[in-house]
């Protein structure tokens, strides 16, 4: 089993993006992956994917289950096999809850493909289109490394 876990700040819209897409590329494997989004910061717990994000996914076919906005614990880190954060601030903050300096396990999505830059936050920007295009160079790459054993 491979298991995935997307974190952004607020996990209602670019993790849970993320997460989504996810299952929806790896749909005839998904037996084989655990795909989950959550936190790093408590602000949206409880609320369901910001209609922006869900409306974007829509347009491109994409299935959006039932979802609530959720922080990442200790137990969820040391689960999963990839921490896969939408920006550096993610990163750094996923770092000081956990007391964690360097771990390959955690990385910024965009880190492994050419692009080597942050996803940025729809919410501010209400730019979602961008954000699924990013995402979706990245989850190309994230799939296609694993299957490679690369990552």
């Amino acid at each position: 089993m491979i298991k995935v876990l997307f974190v952004c700040h607020g996990n209602i819209c670019r993790s849970v993006m993320a997460e989504m897409m996810m299952k929806h590329l790896i749909k005839d494997e998904k037996e084989n992956w655990e795909i989950y989004s959550t936190a790093t910061s408590r602000e949206e717990i409880g609320c369901g994917i910001y209609p922006d994000a869900y409306e974007e996914l829509h347009r491109h076919g994409i299935y959006v289950s039932s979802h609530r906005a959720n922080q990442i614990t200790r137990q969820m880190y040391d689960t999963y096999d990839y921490i896969v954060c939408m920006d550096a601030n993610n990163v750094r903050n996923v770092k000081r809850m956990f007391g964690i300096t360097e771990d390959p396990k955690l990385f910024r999505l965009l880190d492994i493909t050419s692009l080597k830059r942050d996803i940025s936050d729809p919410w501010y920007s209400g730019d979602f289109e961008k954000t699924y295009e990013d995402l979706s160079v990245g989850l190309r790459v994230l799939i296609d490394r694993i299957h490679k054993g690369e990552l």
